[in-house]
């Protein structure tokens, strides 16, 4: 484990010393995995994996694992716990009236908005998630993160995204980033704790995949491409690079984390490109909610119409 900070020799260490220690530990831990990535190549492949594969997961049972996967999300200024109950009344109307219809896997609003959710929510499977941590900057002092993150849980949060201290991460600042990571977890209280990477704020697949595993050594139980309040959010060569890094994590701990496209999604042809790559590298077993999500407000009432099988916009 990379956050292995005690030293046994019964010594003193400067402290600049202990640091670069700590900094060797996450180049060791990032020298498990390959991180020499080409932009190009990425962008190759990606185009490749696609036109090879996407056609065939146009089907209607890839549609309903698509909508099981959805965290139908609200994050705007203009939020109030009015708005946030009108969005769970008209998921709990839809899924009364269509009880064959997969569940979303989450409804995904801001903390002060838990409770509401939480306490309104009627639909079996369905949980209620939060973005935690100073969303979506990640720029607050620590205590501040670790606090709403309890805050939230305490009011019945079930899952909680936060995002990775981007700043800290290309200062190379690598200690600091992960430890915050680590607290978050830590104030879940055994909730999943999906990291925001930012990706298009770290812009090389080179860093991307590097923030990735970082995070997940840290304690993530999912990747997330994107806050989706910068100008370049989810993009399927991203996708595929935190892909690959969750396979080669997977192959050296056998432990599986998951994986969530959010920003920018509005299509089901941008679902599918986000399907196909992770039921490709990942596999099968990677297609349910647990390990596989897609957080947007736009795609839900597209992809309720693919299941159901007429034009409807009950969101």
């Amino acid at each position: 484990m990379i956050h292995e900070h005690d030293c046994h020799c019964g010594c003193h260490h400067h402290h600049e010393a202990e640091k670069e220690h700590l900094q060797d530990k996450y180049q060791q831990a990032f020298s498990k995995f390959e991180t020499h990535l080409h932009d190009e190549d990425v962008q190759r492949e990606v185009e490749k994996l696609l036109a090879e594969n996407k056609a065939k997961y146009n089907t209607p049972e890839v549609m309903r694992h698509l909508l099981a996967a959805v965290e139908l999300t609200t994050l705007k200024c203009t939020d109030s716990d009015e708005s946030v109950l009108r969005m769970v009344e008209k998921v709990n109307a839809f899924y009364n009236e269509h009880p064959d219809v997969p569940p979303m896997a989450t409804i995904c609003v801001y903390p002060k908005f838990a409770k509401v959710v939480a306490q309104s929510l009627e639909v079996e499977g369905t949980d209620t998630t939060v973005v935690s941590g100073s969303f979506p900057s990640s720029q607050a002092v620590l205590e501040v993160k670790t606090i709403e993150t309890a805050l939230a849980v305490n009011d019945g949060a079930e899952q909680v995204d936060c995002v990775l201290n981007v700043g800290e991460f290309l200062s190379e600042d690598y200690e600091t980033a992960a430890d915050e990571i680590s607290e978050i977890k830590a104030a879940c209280a055994g909730r999943p704790l999906k990291v925001i990477l930012e990706t298009g704020a770290l812009q090389t697949a080179e860093r991307i995949k590097k923030a990735s595993i970082l995070a997940m050594y840290a304690g993530a139980d999912f990747l997330k491409t994107s806050t989706g309040k910068i100008s370049v959010s989810a993009t399927p060569e991203a996708a595929y690079v935190m892909c690959k890094a969750i396979k080669e994590y997977y192959d050296l701990h056998n432990v599986m984390i998951g994986f969530k496209a959010a920003g920018g999604l509005q299509t089901i042809d941008d679902a599918l490109n986000y399907y196909t790559i992770v039921r490709e590298i990942l596999g099968e077993e990677w297609i349910n909610k647990h390990l596989f999500r897609l957080g947007t407000s736009r795609l839900a009432n597209l992809l309720v119409s693919a299941v159901v099988g007429e034009d409807i916009n009950p969101f």
